[in-house]
């Protein structure tokens, strides 16, 4: 008998994200050997990338970012979402039993693997979700020469 990932209905199981977590905990560990501390973890957002049309559609969840600290950049096919999320108090809470919340800055690029149309690019920030528009390039028209072979 196999064993399969429990899931919601409609839902599609994506392994990265488990490997994304197990990588995660493998460096919160070794950092810890190290200094006997965790150090502070380089965090990035949850995207979900599609294709819609002839557009590529990405969305990243961004929650507690203010659009004016978000930076988006496209180059040779390779989306860059920059970013800082600050953190608003300066002092730590006294009797504090857990701390997860991400502060900092990431970065995180998205390979689409085909060029953009750079020029017309669209993005929004809505409770927390940047939603990035980015249409395919035409593809050049694919020219072909036949060569004549000459006998000698």
């Amino acid at each position: 008998m196999a064993l399969v990932p429990w899931r919601k209905k409609g839902e599609v199981w994506d392994p990265f994200r488990d490997f994304e977590r197990m990588r995660r905990h493998m460096n919160n560990i070794f950092d810890m050997s190290l200094s006997g501390y965790p150090q502070e973890e380089a965090w990035g957002p949850a995207i979900d990338l599609y294709e819609k049309d002839k557009k590529f559609v990405i969305k990243a969840e961004i929650p507690g970012i203010k659009k004016e600290d978000l930076e988006l950049s496209v180059e040779d096919g390779m989306l860059t979402i920059k970013g800082e999320k600050k953190n608003e108090t300066k002092k730590e809470e006294e009797g504090s039993l857990r701390k997860e919340l991400y502060y900092g800055s990431f970065q995180r690029q998205v390979n689409l693997g085909q060029e953009v149309d750079e020029n017309k690019a669209k993005a929004s920030y809505k409770n927390g979700v940047l939603k990035v528009e980015l249409p395919k390039k035409e593809e050049k028209e694919k020219r072909q020469r036949k060569i004549d072979i000459k006998e000698e």
